[in-house]
């Protein structure tokens, strides 16, 4: 069986999480585009706990836990608190299944998915800004996991209290070295690529649950089953006025896993099927999201008769029970969470998103470690405790995330028509369909502009004009994801209908991913015995064989491994 040769530097460049050569590399890939690491995938094999797991790792953390809690503390009845974690919950699916398929069906990675939107050079565009969200958030998470190591030491090393009043750079001694610990944990957790991350998330997730029941079980025998309420706020809303309260909280969920939800493509690349995908999906969100929300309220509902007194932050409600093995066992729990959520979220993302800046000189492992080193950098404990701060800087990357998210969606789906011409991804040639105007897309790039600036000022100014003074409209920037999503999606389908860039392919289906067809068809198709290889893992323009799509001439049919799906397949779909 032929295999596709590496060429040039790819041969010193490990695909991320696979085995060397395992990315679908072929030669006549540019590699100021390809590496291992971006090309398409030879196999896909995430099952759908795979990705369920991953949801539960991005859901399972300290933030989680306090973004949950807060929906029940706004003065809502219990049940419309339900209904507005369902209704968010819910979008958050559909949404994660809309940007996963284009990734999925190419078996690509989310930057260069957006080749066919963008453009070859345009994908840039959006891989920088997620990039740079995911930089800033790295910081802060490993800043987190870092505060709950630092309540072990202490613990159970009481001599390391004196660590608190030596500081550098606004963090204690104490703090640098709790911080040190999980960067180089997490670091060592990414190293060993995407298959070493697939089995801790396999692992995390269903740890962080254990501990949490074993928790919420604790708390309420201490408090009594009597004393338990799923309202945590002291004052009830009207039901009129509950109604744009509830209208926000759904708002706050969609938000919330807006970042994840943008680059999931970079994790759906791996799923073995979109309907593994999407399976995996139903329970990672829906169910998921709402076991561990009633968990939170639960546990945090219990503090009240048992500490005296409301704590929403998990950290705080372990170092208060003050019993050595539930503060080792809690405090590692969270730490294992919130390298679980910064792993997926914000670690793996740039990861792709830098190495899609320039493929041959940066690697899946070279772009990650572009993010832990400069979250560093951004010294983030300075700045987390800071309102302001994150408001006015993360607040303008953030707004960003809709327009991106509107712009891919209307881009794959309605331009494209769910056809994508896998190699055209690849090439710097400037006949190629998705050069467009050298490089970029200039329908995509003028919707970010049109899309993000009106987007930018509703996140930004109401805070503004509200601390001047002036005027309240804060309620309007709950909705900035939803609105940027909207006019990008808009505003970049009237300038294709105005221009049209994008191209269908109509009548091609050589090299071609199509989405619209059936999984089952291309699973039926991809059983047909193929007796001859063929020269499409040389042609330039063709589609990429996978690994097992092709035997040679002399392999029996009946021996035949059964492929996995992949770009190829589609062609034979």
């Amino acid at each position: 069986m032929t295999s596709s040769p590496l060429t040039g530097p790819h041969d010193l460049v490990e695909a991320a999480g696979h085995p060397h050569g395992g990315g679908n590399m072929l030669p006549h890939y540019d590699d100021r585009l390809a590496n291992e690491d971006l090309a398409p995938l030879r196999r896909q094999k995430w099952s759908s706990y795979n990705i369920f797991a991953f949801w539960m790792s991005d859901v399972h953390s300290v933030g989680g836990y306090v973004t949950a809690g807060s929906l029940f503390a706004l003065g809502l009845q219990s049940w419309q608190v339900l209904v507005a974690l369902i209704a968010g919950i819910v979008i958050v699916q559909l949404f994660a299944n809309m940007v996963a398929k284009p990734s999925q069906k190419t078996g690509v990675p989310y930057p260069v998915i957006n080749r066919v939107v963008f453009g070859i050079r345009g994908a840039n565009i959006p891989a920088i800004i997620r990039g740079l969200i995911a930089i800033a958030w790295y910081g802060v998470q490993t800043f987190l996991a870092a505060e709950s190591l630092n309540i072990v030491f202490l613990k159970f090393i009481p001599g390391s209290a004196a660590l608190l009043d030596v500081s550098f750079a606004g963090l204690s001694a104490l703090g640098w070295i709790s911080y040190a610990i999980l960067w180089t944990a997490q670091f060592l957790l990414f190293w060993n690529g995407m298959e070493v991350i697939r089995r801790f998330i396999d692992w995390a997730g269903p740890a962080v649950y254990l501990v949490m029941i074993v928790l919420a079980i604790y708390l309420v025998s201490q408090a009594g089953i009597q004393n338990i309420s799923f309202t945590l706020s002291t004052t009830q809303l009207d039901f009129w006025a509950s109604i744009p309260v509830m209208f926000a909280a759904v708002a706050l969920v969609v938000s919330y896993f807006s970042g994840p939800m943008l680059n999931f493509g970079d994790f759906a690349r791996y799923g073995k099927s979109f309907a593994a995908v999407k399976k995996g999906n139903f329970w990672g969100l829906p169910i998921n999201f709402l076991f561990f929300s009633l968990l939170t309220v639960i546990t945090a509902s219990a503090t009240v008769p048992v500490f005296g007194s409301l704590i929403t932050d998990p950290i705080a409600t372990v170092e208060r029970i003050d019993t050595p093995f539930a503060i080792l066992l809690g405090g590692l729990t969270f730490v294992t969470a919130t390298v679980g959520i910064n792993i997926v979220a914000n670690f793996i993302s740039p990861a792709f998103d830098f190495s899609n800046v320039a493929p041959k000189k940066i690697s899946w492992r070279a772009g990650g470690m572009i993010a832990a080193v400069g979250s560093t950098f951004l010294m983030p404990w300075n700045w987390y405790s800071n309102a302001d701060a994150i408001h006015y800087s993360l607040g303008v990357l953030g707004a960003l995330i809709g327009p991106l998210f509107g712009i891919l969606i209307a881009g794959y789906y309605i331009a494209a028509r769910q056809r994508v011409k896998v190699d055209a991804m690849f090439t710097m040639d400037t006949a190629g369909p998705y050069w467009y105007r050298n490089g970029f897309n200039p329908n995509a790039v003028k919707a970010v502009i049109a899309s993000g600036v009106p987007t930018v000022a509703i996140a930004i100014f109401p805070k503004l004009f509200a601390d001047l003074g002036l005027f309240d409209i804060s309620a309007v920037s709950d909705y900035s994801w939803f609105i940027g999503c909207g006019l990008g999606y808009v505003l970049f389908l009237l300038f294709e209908r105005l221009d049209p860039r994008i191209p269908t392919f109509d009548g091609e289906t050589e090299g071609i991913s199509d989405g619209t067809v059936d999984a089952v068809a291309a699973d039926a198709a991809s059983e047909v015995p193929v007796l001859a290889q063929t020269a499409r893992d040389t042609v330039p323009g063709s589609a990429p064989v996978l690994a097992n799509d092709v035997p040679d001439a002399a392999t029996s049919a009946s021996a035949l491994p059964r492929p996995t799906t992949g770009p190829s397949r589609e062609a034979l779909a």
